[in-house]
């Protein structure tokens, strides 16, 4: 389903996929029921085990409907075995729902590669868009940055990469509030003539292209949590890296200051003094409150969990889509793609693209 609904939202939730299991993911959609009056829901899954969580959640059984499925993707399921059982999974028919213009969007917690595979099978590119891309949110020094694509393609050219800013700009927009973000792509020095051919010919590109972004230039990787870009761009491969290293090292930082806090009496005490700030600290490196990934560019909105959120993380997945569907992040990125294919035929190369 594209464009502006004419009536209230309706999320697709696949309810058994993802590690928190059916009780966390009721439970998240009630909090986001709770946050967002007009949305109701399509959940997917085993319908006695959602009925009897649905007990629990008087408000949003009055605005959800089960639809029963005997199949679950498991985490471990290669996605070519979870493509061929997708209209018996509840992560497929989530999906289908979106296709069928049931759901406006589908919300799922389960496995990347299938929830990718059968999400492009289904749904489709969106005319102008030669691959979708994994786009999502991260905590940044002075608020929150987009970065793409963060897994779906490992390899791209300039086109696709144009076609990622342009992509990651409206998110930006939509999920972030901003009118002009500032994007720039992922390379290894911020000089014009570093990086890859392809990087080079995206950069000239969205130098001439008249978009509703700021182009700088390139960022190097250890400027990403700055917060002086708003949209970091890059190829899956890259982008994967980048964010594992970045959960990584937040972890690393967690657990240093930890150590540290409780080697000795004074640690002690000065985790006393500093708790306030530490706990504003974890509050901004929460995963949780960060959820919600997009594969953008399909013909239909699909956002994707971590795996093991709690409630309060898959309701801020669902918050996701929820805003993607009221902007109408389609309709914005089809209209930006009008304003750079132009650019994109007339100044790459053949054999550049």
């Amino acid at each position: 389903m594209t464009g502006t609904p004419n009536r209230d939202p309706v999320i697709a939730l696949d309810v058994m996929s993802g590690e928190a299991g059916a009780a966390e993911a009721v439970a998240a959609a009630d909090i986001a029921a709770e946050r967002y009056p007009r949305l109701s829901f399509l959940l997917f899954g085993h319908q006695p085990v959602i009925a009897a969580e649905l007990e629990r959640w008087p408000r949003l059984s009055a605005r959800a409907e089960v639809i029963h499925s005997d199949d679950v993707v498991a985490m471990g399921d290669k996605p070519s075995q979870a493509l061929r059982r997708a209209r018996t999974t509840s992560m497929g028919m989530a999906i289908d729902a979106v296709k069928q213009g049931k759901a406006n969007a589908a919300v799922s917690a389960g496995n990347t590669g299938a929830l990718m595979a059968m999400s492009l099978f289904s749904l489709r590119t969106m005319p102008g868009i030669d691959r979708p891309a994994l786009a999502a949110v991260l905590p940044t020094l002075k608020s929150e940055s987009v970065m793409l694509d963060l897994g779906a393609n490992t390899e791209c050219d300039a086109t696709n990469l144009v076609q990622f800013a342009v992509m990651g700009a409206a998110f930006a927009r939509t999920v972030l509030g901003l009118e002009r973000p500032k994007v720039a792509l992922l390379n290894i020095g911020e000089e014009e003539l570093k990086g890859t051919g392809e990087i080079r010919a995206a950069a000239t590109v969205l130098k001439g292209a008249r978009l509703p972004m700021q182009f700088l230039g390139f960022v190097e990787g250890d400027k990403i949590g700055s917060g002086d870009v708003d949209v970091v761009v890059t190829d899956g491969f890259s982008g994967n890296i980048a964010l594992k290293t970045a959960e990584g090292t937040s972890r690393l930082v967690t657990g240093l200051l930890g150590n540290a806090f409780r080697s000795s009496i004074w640690g002690k005490l000065g985790y006393f003094i500093a708790r306030g700030a530490l706990e504003s600290l974890r509050a901004h490196l929460d995963p949780n409150a960060h959820n919600g990934a997009v594969f953008l560019g399909l013909n239909g909105i699909v956002v994707k969990s971590h795996g093991s959120a709690n409630a309060r993380g898959l309701a801020n997945a669902i918050g996701v889509a929820h805003d993607l569907i009221t902007d109408d992040v389609s309709r914005r990125i089809r209209d930006d793609l009008a304003g750079v294919n132009m650019a994109l035929a007339t100044t790459l190369e053949p054999d550049a693209a």
